[in-house]
């Protein structure tokens, strides 16, 4: 029989292993939802914890699609068409408090940034006219509680909760090419916009064993007031007489729904010091196609309106691992990450191969440090789209994850 204490601080380990593992996912996801902190056996818990993803993902064989806009119109501008550096490397918070309340009821409130992307090949690429650079992030204030009792040899808790989210970015791109001094070409969308979403599940339990089952549903979130401005100001745009005039700037307004997610997790002990884990996730991202973005006023014939393609489909995460306790301050785990990409002949979103390792050190019963990482590849494939084509190899993704648990 497996001793609680032994498995504890063995989960600790597997539960930061899988944040940085799954930190890149297909979409726009960075790092999801995470409520593991829920189920910590303390009566008080808190938890810090910051994940570094760098993907490299390189653009080839990059082709002007539509050589009459932007950097191929009238032959002019021109720019890099092999290696490509388009990905850049983020930070992933996340930070949590829990509190028991009886026997029977737990609660936990935590900040996270689920949502994110930032891709920057720059000006000087064939593919200008579809991205110069693009930065979405997120900020996501949650509560989540559960009510929990005995059921045959374990526990049933059903779980409940809310969120508050924010959602913005910018995108830059060559609208045109360099017509007169002043006047770069490159125009700019900036959208921000808010909503609530729930949470729902049910986890099973048994602590000798170290056995949990947990099935959570997250809400998609509507974001109803989208909205920001677009600038065009430098821009020349024709004038409709053979002339240009300078673009404007101007509001505009959109909707949005981030995405709804279910998540499966199980883990249990199978020897004394040994834990398997798995999880399986559905991301619902086929959601975001094409998001229309619309002037506020339409007085000014330069104020246009313009759309933001993603055309998604639904992503997959599929993780398992082993988790052992070296003794009673280490513990280490291991796990496989596939996850599905986004991407199906639009976009560089190809499947993910992720290996991740993780240790955890406890020098006193109240306190944990853990450190994670991971490396994995990102598969080949190739983008045609309206404005730009490319191939992309197979490349590397790295990640490290470090956490403080503190409780009592």
């Amino acid at each position: 029989m497996i001793d609680f204490k032994i498995k504890a601080a063995m989960t600790a380990a597997v539960a930061v292993l899988l944040t940085s593992t799954a930190a890149h996912a297909g979409g726009l996801e960075r790092g999801g939802y995470n409520i593991d902190l829920l189920f910590d056996p303390s009566t008080y818990a808190a938890e810090a914890a910051a994940t570094y993803v760098n993907p490299q993902r390189e653009l080839d064989n990059v082709v002007d699609v539509d050589p009459t806009d932007g950097i191929g119109s009238n032959g002019i501008g021109g720019g890099r068409t092999d290696g490509v550096r388009d990905t850049e490397g983020y930070w992933v918070p996340r930070i949590g408090v829990k509190a028991g309340f009886g026997d029977s009821v737990d609660c936990m409130a935590d900040y996270s940034q689920p949502w994110g992307a930032h891709t920057k090949p720059g000006a000087n690429w064939m593919g200008a006219n579809d991205n110069i650079e693009t930065k979405i992030e997120s900020d996501n204030y949650a509560a989540t509680c559960s009510y929990k009792w005995d059921v045959g040899q374990g526990q049933l808790r059903i779980i409940g909760g809310g969120f508050y989210q924010e959602v913005g970015g910018f995108k830059e791109r060559l609208v045109t090419p360099v017509l007169a001094p002043g006047f770069d070409g490159v125009g700019r969308l900036d959208l921000d916009g808010s909503g609530w979403g729930w949470r729902a599940g049910a986890a099973y339990e048994i602590p000798e064993y170290a056995f949990r089952a947990s099935l959570v549903y997250n809400s998609a979130v509507d974001l109803d007031n989208l909205g920001g401005k677009i600038d065009l100001t430098k821009v020349l745009l024709p004038n409709g007489v053979g002339g240009f005039v300078p673009g404007t700037k101007y509001d505009v307004s959109s909707f949005a729904s981030m995405p709804d997610s279910l998540e499966l997790k199980v883990q249990s002990g199978v020897a004394p010091g040994w834990l398997v884990f798995g999880s399986i996730k559905w991301t619902d991202w086929s959601q975001l196609q094409v998001i229309q973005i619309n002037p506020n006023s339409t007085l000014d014939p330069r104020n246009l309106p313009t759309n933001l393609t993603l055309l998604y489909r639904d992503g997959w995460t599929v993780s398992g691992g082993v988790g052992h306790k070296f003794n009673d301050q280490w513990s280490g785990a291991a796990s496989l990450t596939w996850d599905r990409g986004t991407s199906h002949g639009y976009g560089n979103q190809s499947d993910t191969w992720t290996l991740g390792t993780g240790v955890s050190y406890s020098p006193t019963e109240n306190v944990e440090l853990r450190l994670a990482g991971a490396v994995g590849v990102l598969t080949s494939g190739s983008s045609v789209g309206e404005d730009v084509a490319y191939d992309f190899g197979t490349d590397i993704v790295t990640a490290i994850s470090t956490s403080l648990k503190v409780k009592f």
